[in-house]
């Protein structure tokens, strides 16, 4: 089911972004909008590897820990390598809007242009209130627009992209590039090189996710639900499940409030919308069994960590708050996490265990960003706040595709509310069964 989001940006929510692009010269539109001569480009950054990707993911569920030497390559534009690198020809004296996606599966990415800053001006199809930085910090499925002003010695100018990883476990380095290359310019002259924020650099990651505000004004309000009627708390983890054909003879699991989720014979929506009885549960904890030092020292010692597919149902139109906490079971990892369905609003984000009587006070319930996919911090929380105004199953994973795997994602089970258009569409005639 689509859903026309109600904060007025044009757009349309869906498991992909999908936008509508406007064309404004209205003074209460983001000021971009009034620029002349902008280019629109798109940059798509992904990973890629030479092995096929079922071997991939039978590698990784096999392998304990699942980091394996795959000799990945990350690229933008789907161009590998140096002979091969995506060029971007710009003119002197222009400003070009930059449409980036991360389409890697596992990696969260800087990206920078060699002497060129960028003016952010819309994440996941929402526009936000323009800040300027020299680097972007972008998640597997997020978007971001960025601006560019051709405004340096006309040259050669690399891009590049590599990964962004805080947390004790390994990761791999390498560097994407591309070139920004002025009109005129020939082939032959060697790029500038970029300057990226260092691999582990968690205070640049904290301090531009800080930056990025709603616009919040009379044409594009930010809706933020000031009152909640429920609040959630999941707890994120790993675990191990006895494996006797993997290595060691155990495999990772990925939770949530020490559940890892199995993925059911029976499509949810079906089963939600038919009642069919035996496919999921709706008891899906609101909180964790049992308190603990969530970031303190690694903790091994089992928890009750269980495989099973439970959702949880929410009341229609209810507003929810949700708090998601990293935890140190195995280890503590940054996890950018994407809900079908809707858009909600980062109302907080910090390091360490989520205090709920002192942190909420901090909370931004003015201008906090609106989007559908966000970061909890390695070691840290994020709140998140939305109405459920959207019936249906809406899946909701950590965008790392290997901590999906893992089972590291669980559903909501809007209800339908009482107008004509405020349930599910019945499933076309000709739906073919799973």
């Amino acid at each position: 089911m689509l859903k026309r989001s109600k904060s007025k940006a044009r757009k349309w929510v869906c498991h992909r972004t999908c936008q509508m692009h406007t064309q404004s010269t209205g003074s209460q539109g983001p000021s971009f909008h009034v620029l002349r001569n902008v280019r629109k480009l798109s940059k798509l950054l992904e990973k890629t590897s030479s092995l096929g990707i079922d071997i991939i993911y039978s590698n990784l569920l096999k392998n304990s820990f699942g980091f394996l030497a795959l000799n990945p390559t990350y690229i933008i534009n789907s161009a590998p390598f140096y002979l091969d690198t995506f060029a971007m020809e710009v003119e002197s004296g222009k400003t070009y809007l930059l449409r980036i996606i991360n389409a890697a599966l596992n990696d969260e990415l800087f990206f920078a242009i060699a002497g060129h800053n960028f003016t952010v001006v819309e994440v996941d199809a929402v526009y936000t209130k323009p800040f300027t930085t020299e680097a972007i910090l972008i998640a597997p499925g997020q978007t971001t627009n960025v601006l560019v002003q051709a405004n340096q010695k006309p040259g050669r100018y690399f891009m590049a992209a590599r990964p962004f990883n805080d947390a004790p476990i390994p990761v791999d380095n390498k560097t994407a590039t591309g070139i920004l290359q002025y009109k005129g310019i020939p082939n032959s002259l060697l790029p500038t090189l970029a300057q990226l924020p260092a691999s582990n650099d968690s205070e640049f990651a904290l301090n531009y996710n800080k930056k990025l505000r709603s616009l919040n004004s009379p044409k594009f309000p930010a809706d933020v639900p000031q009152k909640v009627d429920r609040k959630l708390f999941y707890t994120i983890g790993f675990g191990k499940d006895s494996c006797p054909t993997c290595v060691n003879g155990t495999r990772l699991l990925a939770t949530l409030n020490n559940i890892s989720f199995v993925m059911p014979q029976t499509a949810l929506l079906q089963a939600h919308y038919f009642n069919l009885k035996g496919v999921f549960k709706a008891d899906f904890p609101d909180k964790p069994p049992k308190p603990f030092n969530y970031t303190g020292a690694p903790l091994t010692a089992s928890l009750g960590t269980s495989r099973a597919t439970r959702l949880s149902k929410i009341a229609f139109n209810s507003t929810i708050e949700l708090v998601l906490q990293d935890t140190n079971l195995l280890t503590v990892e940054s996890h950018p996490f994407h809900l079908h369905g809707y858009n909600f609003f980062v109302v907080g984000t910090g390091i360490g265990n989520f205090d709920p009587v002192k942190y909420p006070a901090n909370y931004n319930l003015v201008d906090p960003i609106e989007r559908n996919t966000a970061a909890v911090p390695t070691g840290g929380w994020t709140a998140i706040r939305f109405r459920a105004d959207n019936p249906g199953v809406w899946f909701m994973h950590c965008h790392l595709e290997l901590h999906t795997g893992w089972g590291l994602k669980t559903a909501f089970a809007v209800e339908d509310g009482p107008g004509p258009d405020q349930s599910v569409l019945p499933p076309p005639t000709d739906l073919p069964p799973c």
